[in-house]
């Protein structure tokens, strides 16, 4: 569950981003729609308590994010969101299931392999478990991802512009994916995307409007 109401947040030297009140049921799903520039990560962050509101409250799961102090805010983050980045920051330095290991240290939990095995398992990457990221495909690394965002079993999870760079058939399967993984959690999903073919996809979705891109102040 996802509720908003009266939400603003304001960057240095720019006018004030207000946004519209929004209401998304646990296991719904809500696009923010618009096009790049135009609040919608902004808007990610500030549900997922990476930025603090100038104004208003966002309340996910119960929780208003805001009124969390800064460390219980990332505890909460790491144990009840799953976030599914544009740029998916993998660590070259770690392998495939390495990757997956660090959900756990940032959530303050012992790692749990069964959870990593059967997560990749799930998602068809267990073959590339000992692989570097940079010997993934764009596909296999977005699944990576994926599966690093549904690790603990989130009840929410967020996707910056997921298909941006995938052509037809890729966008279909990796949207497919995500729609299925959330609802086999029972997630609330929030997908931030300018991307036509996926608001074609979903026409029952919720939608957030974003319609035009901040200015700086002068």
């Amino acid at each position: 569950m996802i509720q908003s109401r009266g939400l603003q947040f304001a960057y240095p030297r720019a006018e004030p981003l207000r946004f519209a009140d929004v209401s998304v049921a646990q296991g719904g799903t809500l696009l923010l729609r618009g096009p790049s520039g135009s609040g919608k990560s902004t808007w990610l962050s500030l549900a997922s308590g990476l930025l603090t509101p100038k104004a208003g409250e966002v309340v996910v799961g119960g929780q208003s994010v805001g009124a969390l102090p800064a460390a219980a805010r990332d505890a909460w983050r790491a144990r009840h969101i799953g976030f599914l980045p544009q740029k998916l920051h993998l660590s070259e330095a770690l392998s495939v299931a390495g990757n997956l290991d660090l959900v756990f240290f940032a959530a303050g939990l012992p790692v749990d392999r069964v959870a990593v095995t059967q997560a990749l398992q799930t998602l068809g990457l267990e073959a590339l478990a000992a692989r570097r990221p940079s010997q993934l495909s764009g596909g296999q690394a977005q699944r990576v991802a994926l599966a690093r965002a549904l690790l603990l079993r989130p009840g929410v999870i967020l996707a910056d512009e997921p298909t941006a760079s995938l052509d037809d058939d890729a966008c279909a399967v990796s949207l497919n994916l995500l729609l299925a993984s959330a609802s086999g959690l029972n997630a609330t999903l929030v997908i931030a995307t300018h991307d036509a073919r996926v608001w074609q996809a979903l026409p029952q979705a919720s939608v957030l409007a974003f319609t035009a891109s901040f200015r700086v102040a002068a």
